[in-house]
């Protein structure tokens, strides 16, 4: 018999040890603590919308109580449906408006600008430095020389104007960030102008674009001002139906929680399910 012999190999290569990354970090305690804080008053009214009038002035608060439905069934009939389909119109319209006028007005400032785009871009915003307190008087003597009072078309035009210088500095970002030889690509192709843009452009700022309407949404269907001097009974919104519960023999907290809880539902619904959009989008235009 032979015997074979056998020779190991070592190589020396120098071993790498792996860091365990810390569980527990202080910053993030912190930042669960300030989550918390800025969530538990959402909570609360929401929980009080549930209570009765009796277990939402108790002192200290009820935690533990029987639920009820009381105050959304008051709240649906006192006149909610009404002033939430006023919201909707005019937060709606008012996007759409403003979509349709600020996305050409961001392309012509960003990939095809125009003469003195900075000073163009300064007088958009500059409509934002007046405080609204300030033309109140003007607007309404406007609004009713032209029977638009109580109206909600006069919150459509004033909410798209109040959105627009934001919409367009938004959208002139996320332009940016698109390189200018995708168009000359397609035009080589033989694709016109507003091909390329529909095509090609549009797709890729699509999330700035959300981000951009939800915003919008969010500043029309908070809006107040304008709503509670401009409208009484016909046009009213939900910010302004929100304030009828305040009365002279008190504040009705169960109810006005319950109808703060179904005003804040559509805006809160909105951001959650574009809130992929909507991080993508505000991070577009960021980074150069």
């Amino acid at each position: 018999m032979t015997a074979v012999e056998t020779t190991s190999v070592t190589t020396d290569k120098p071993v790498v040890k792996k860091k365990k990354c810390s569980k527990f970090s202080p910053w993030s305690v912190v930042a669960w603590i300030a989550a918390l804080g800025f969530f538990f008053p959402v909570f609360w009214m929401v929980l009080t919308a549930f209570k009765t009038e009796a277990d939402a002035y108790t002192d200290p608060p009820k935690l533990f109580f029987t639920p009820t439905l009381e105050q959304f069934r008051a709240v649906l009939d006192s006149g909610l449906a009404t002033t939430l389909a006023n919201s909707a119109f005019a937060t709606g319209m008012s996007t759409i408006l403003v979509l349709l006028l600020g996305v050409p007005a961001a392309f012509a400032l960003s990939l095809r600008p125009v003469k003195k785009t900075q000073d163009v871009l300064f007088f958009f915003i500059s409509t934002k430095m007046l405080p609204v307190v300030a033309a109140i008087v003007p607007l309404y003597v406007i609004v009713n020389d032209i029977g638009l009072l109580d109206n909600i078309w006069a919150l459509v035009i004033l909410y798209t104007s109040m959105n627009l210088p934001i919409a367009v500095w938004m959208m002139r970002s996320f332009f940016l960030e698109v390189p200018g030889e995708l168009l000359e690509a397609a035009s080589m192709d033989g694709a016109s102008l507003w091909t390329s843009v529909r095509e090609v452009i549009l797709p890729l700022i699509s999330p700035g674009i959300a981000a951009t309407a939800l915003i919008c949404v969010i500043f029309s269907w908070n809006e107040f001002f304008f709503a509670v001097n401009l409208t009484a009974v016909q046009a009213q919104t939900i910010p302004v139906f929100l304030v009828g519960f305040i009365t002279g023999e008190g504040l009705y907290w169960a109810r006005l929680s319950a109808a703060a809880t179904m005003a804040a539902l559509p805006v809160i619904l909105a951001g959650w399910f574009a809130q992929n959009k909507l991080v993508r989008g505000l991070s577009f235009g960021a980074i150069k």
